[in-house]
């Protein structure tokens, strides 16, 4: 689209009320929306618009600084995207009430069209934690993108699992590009940009009302190939997506859990209403039919240098085990065993899932074998 164009979309996207629907509406009845937005009273009310958004397009238009409200954009490095641009995501344009517009701070790539979003609780359970790093982690390092929502919680873990993979991420947020929620994921969010995208379909100067989480979802959803929910509650926000994905037409996947557990309810609910049961990333590459799209390279075979290491390797699992217990089953003092983690860490053989908690980065089919005389 035309860049002059673009500032009639942003002075539009500016005025209460007006979403996909009225967007469409105006142009439908005008040839451009530079038209529209220099229409007249009497020609506005013939688009047939109800009386207060007509009110409101008549009171707030003379109110905004096109000019203005551009260079905001361009300060803020923040692109935007109509439905009729190339680089608008397509399989966005496919769903029913869809955006007519995108903010993008960062890059959306071609690549990113292989996406699945990964979403869950805001409280997840060390098991979710868990789970979540190693399904983001599996996706990524398979050269999948990895969509979530950039909350506290599964979101988190999701995206920082895919960076830290050296995989992408994108994140769709209930607010303008210029506020980010919650403020502790800030950082974070530079991150994302760093190796992805934010973004949302709300202008600069939007704050994250909480009406306006439901309605990204669908957004969320929207973008990707299938959805996969980690950790949910009966309520949680995560089965919202969940059921976006399922009117889009899009798979949704759940990782069982304990039937004991209040943050495994929703996932556990879901797999009995039909989602795929995963329990690990191949599940998904397979059900998506994406396995030609993975990477066809393997993972070094982790080789402990040191007798210490060997032991550690030997008594460690998928299953997070405390360092105490640790030291007891393997006869050795805390301060060789929580040193020899830390180096073991670094090189990517263990993980910390949790306070002392650890459990094997990967699991091998074979057993460790001492590089060392």
């Amino acid at each position: 689209m035309e860049n002059r164009q673009l500032k009639y979309w942003l002075g539009f996207s500016l005025i209460p009320g007006i979403g996909p629907v009225r967007f469409g509406q105006l142009e439908a009845a005008f040839k451009t929306l530079e038209e529209a937005w220099q229409a007249g009273p009497s020609e506005l009310k013939h688009v047939g618009i109800e009386d207060t958004l007509y009110r409101n397009i008549l009171e707030t238009r003379p109110k905004i600084n096109l000019e203005a409200e551009t260079d905001k954009l361009e300060r803020l490095n923040i692109r935007l995207l109509t439905w009729h641009d190339d680089a608008f995501p397509a399989r966005l344009k496919e769903i029913y009430d869809r955006p007519a517009l995108l903010f993008v701070k960062g890059e959306i790539k071609p690549e990113d069209e292989w996406c699945v979003a990964v979403v869950g609780t805001r409280q997840p359970t060390i098991y979710g934690r868990q789970v979540a790093d190693e399904m983001a982690s599996g996706l990524a390092k398979s050269q999948i993108t990895v969509v979530s929502g950039l909350a506290k919680g599964i979101d988190a873990i999701a995206h920082e699992a895919a960076i830290t993979s050296g995989g992408r991420t994108l994140a769709v947020v209930g607010g303008g590009l210029d506020s980010i929620y919650p403020a502790e994921n800030t950082m974070l969010s530079r991150r994302v940009i760093e190796h992805g995208a934010l973004i949302s379909e709300y202008p600069p100067g939007t704050r994250p009302r909480p009406e306006n989480f439901p309605r990204r979802n669908r957004i969320l959803s929207g973008l990707c190939l299938g959805v996969l929910v980690v950790e949910a509650a009966e309520t949680s926000g995560a089965l919202i997506t969940a059921q976006f994905a399922v009117e889009q037409n899009r798979e949704v996947f759940a990782v069982p859990g304990s039937i004991l557990s209040r943050a495994s309810k929703g996932t556990n609910k879901l797999i009995q209403e039909g989602a795929k049961c995963v329990t690990r990333p191949g599940d998904i590459l397979e059900e998506l039919n994406l396995t030609a799209v993975a990477r066809q390279t393997e993972m070094k075979e982790v080789i402990p240098s040191t007798r210490t290491e060997g032991v550690l390797l030997e008594h460690l699992g998928a299953e997070p085990l405390h360092i105490d217990e640790l030291c007891r089953s393997c006869s050795l003092p805390v301060h060789t065993v929580s040193g020899t983690l830390a180096i073991m860490e670094l090189k990517g053989m263990v993980k910390q899932v949790g306070p002392m908690l650890f459990a094997l980065a990967r699991e091998s089919d074979e057993n460790y074998a001492l590089a060392i005389d």
